[in-house]
């Protein structure tokens, strides 16, 4: 399934611009102080990071169970303008992460997400772990 099909980020208005993903401000992703709601920025950037992933490693796609087994999120700036996301993994951890998951079939992977509003400042930033397990 393509991550902009998956049900709750079609619900919150999460689009795809290439291999980036997007949320524009709209009154079902607002918060109670009219900035795009906190739940909405974490959805973005773990979708982003789930992408990243399916992208990365297309190889392996459709023969692996990913999993998020954690998170860590901080809250930058307020969230007015459209946001862009934007993952980054070097490729040190890339390369760590195939060699462990051809080996083993089964491997963990950090993927680091930064959201970005039009004027590109930073309203996020977090840290998606995955555990990503071949299908038997």
């Amino acid at each position: 399934m393509e991550v902009t099909e998956i049900p709750f980020v079609k619900y919150i208005g999460i689009t795809e611009e290439g291999s980036q993903l997007t949320l524009a401000p709209a009154l079902e992703v607002t918060n109670h102080i009219g900035t795009i709601h906190a739940s909405a920025q974490f959805t973005l950037a773990e979708t982003q990071s789930g992408l990243f992933l399916q992208e990365e490693f297309s190889d392996i796609k459709g023969e692996v169970l990913p999993l998020l087994r954690s998170s860590t999120v901080k809250y930058k700036s307020p969230a007015t303008t459209k946001l862009k996301a934007v993952a980054i993994v070097s490729d040190e951890i890339k390369e760590k992460f195939k060699e462990q998951f051809f080996k083993r079939g089964r491997a963990s992977i950090s993927v680091e997400v930064k959201l970005l509003d039009s004027a590109d400042v930073v309203t996020m930033v977090g840290e998606f772990v995955w555990f990503v397990q071949r299908l038997k």
